[in-house]
């Protein structure tokens, strides 16, 4: 038995399949060796590499009936579990390998303490929207991919009643074959989009499909080959198709205007995906780097909101993190910087969050928590939203809906960042579960085990669980890892009831005035 399979027109008329694909299809067959598969080029581009099929190129083919040669490739599936995955070269807005991060995900029982609820399908849509795979030459190309699959979830996070998760998440099957059966139950979702990317010269072609998680069948799929004229007129046409498609068969309703990319410069474009793993990573000098990155962007757009709003997420930092001379004229940066995002773009979420944020610091509890009320109600399916929400619901003294809210955002990413286990954990302290809490802390610190604030929480945790001497043992660990630590100074660096407590259970713990 011989295959050949092409993508070229076929017809069905009279119950009978005609068309040049047909006729493509049995050239194609005839030039396979028994029991082999012969494809056309474009097939080659269009199948998932997290499938296990290796290419050979067998060169252009003249063929009987076709005016110009056709590119012909040979298929052969690779044996056994050690299938060999292209090398993609790691890009700014690569996450660690899911190997790497399988850690990051919950156990089903740390899940169901800190969430209260289990990790099931659920009853309303779901979607992961998975990397989408580069197989352009260059491997440049790998941050052009990044940037839809992350926007495609922007632009899906967006509407209501649908549960998408983050890219936090989702990016941690990046370059490695994945069963989407799996992927649904490791993230409880009824629903996968995944793709690929080919971008070269003046063109650009992008495969998607939606698959069932429960069966591993393809819902939808649609492909895309355009002309790259205009960089992000065909990149808006690409991504409302998708979500629109997504849309209606995933969500009644009246469709929503969801997305944009916020400039038409795609250099500043590229300029801030390649500076948001920077700034995620909450290092001094990543961040410098990330600055650098965003500046040259505002450049290129002084408009472009999702610029202005990650620099003023660096500002931010800055400020809290006293990585500056003048605290309060980076906090006022980041007030500026946020005003900027939303004067060009007033529906911006990440804006009104950032707001929110900045207010926490200035000890406005009220404007804190409604900016960030704002961008919850403009992105109802963004972890990240809820998650800044949480943050100064808690710090105001709402635990219990802080602790709903973050709760809400792990469900949106169930492989969670460190600090959305801290913030939970530190809620579930100050609402007197310390059991739990304990459980979040400890999470916390399983992902950043060099970090000393987790473990801030965990000794005041202990002290007021009467486990001293273990409250002191991790108060030595804090010392080994910042010797110049000061209880008195952290509380006095914040405007909140919860510090002056944090700090009076850490002079408990052994730290001295």
């Amino acid at each position: 038995m011989r295959i050949g399979i092409s993508l070229s027109e076929v017809i069905i008329a009279d119950n009978t399949i005609t068309g040049t694909g047909v006729v493509l299809a049995q050239r194609l067959e005839q030039l396979a060796d028994p029991g082999g598969v012969v494809v056309q080029g474009s097939v080659s581009e269009t199948v998932p590499t997290r499938l296990p099929f290796n290419f050979e190129s067998m060169g252009e083919q003249a063929l009987k009936g076709f005016d110009q040669q056709v590119r012909v490739f040979s298929v052969r599936l690779l044996d056994g579990e050690d299938v060999p995955m292209p090398e993609l070269k790691a890009s700014s807005s690569t996450v660690e390998s899911y190997d790497s991060q399988v850690s990051a995900k919950l156990s089903r029982k740390a899940y169901e303490i800190l969430t209260g609820e289990r990790l099931d399908l659920p009853d309303k849509p779901s979607i992961a929207v998975l990397p989408f795979q580069n197989i352009s030459a260059d491997p440049e190309q790998e941050y052009f991919a990044d940037g839809i699959s992350e926007d495609i979830i922007t632009a899906l996070s967006r509407v209501p009643d649908l549960i998408v998760i983050a890219r936090n998440s989702t990016f941690v099957y990046k370059g490695r074959a994945v069963d989407v059966r799996q992927v649904g139950q490791e993230l409880g979702v009824r629903h996968v989009l995944e793709g690929s990317i080919r971008k070269s010269g003046d063109r650009l072609r992008i495969t998607a499909q939606l698959v069932d998680t429960t069966s591993g069948d393809h819902i939808w799929a649609e492909y895309y080959d355009r002309k790259l004229d205009d960089i992000f007129d065909i990149q808006d046409e690409i991504a409302h198709s998708i979500v629109v498609q997504l849309h209606l068969k995933l969500v009644t309703g009246e469709y929503t205007s969801l997305w944009s990319t916020g400039t038409s410069c795609i250099e500043a474009w590229e300029l801030v995906i390649r500076s948001r793993p920077l700034v995620e990573s909450h290092v001094h000098d990543d961040a410098m780097a990330g600055k650098h990155l965003l500046e040259r962007a505002l450049e290129l757009d002084e408009n472009y909101s999702a610029a202005w709003v990650t620099l003023g997420w660096i500002y931010w930092e800055e400020s809290i993190w006293n990585w500056c001379s003048d605290p309060e004229k980076s906090i006022q940066l980041a007030f500026e910087a946020a005003q900027k995002a939303l004067s060009a773009d007033v529906r911006f979420p990440d804006g009104y969050s950032l707001l929110g944020n900045i207010f926490m610091v200035r000890g406005d509890p009220i404007q804190a928590i409604a900016m960030c009320e704002k961008a919850v109600e403009l992105a109802p399916g963004d972890s990240g939203q809820a998650a800044y929400l949480s943050n100064v619901l808690i710090d105001s003294g709402r635990v219990k809906e802080g602790i709903q809210k973050m709760q809400r955002a792990i469900r949106l990413c169930p492989f969670p960042p460190s600090w959305y286990l801290l913030v939970l954990g530190i809620g579930f302290h100050l609402d007197g579960d310390n059991e739990a809490a304990i459980t979040a802390l400890e999470q916390a610190v399983k992902r950043e085990p060099d970090s000393h604030i987790p473990r801030l929480w965990i000794a005041s945790t202990l002290v007021e669980m009467g486990r001293q001497d273990e409250a002191r043992v991790v108060t030595e660990e804090i010392k080994a890892i910042e010797p110049d630590f000061s209880a008195v100074s952290w509380a006095q660096s914040f405007k909140s009831k919860s510090h002056a407590r944090l700090k009076d259970n850490l002079l408990t713990a052994g730290f001295s005035e």
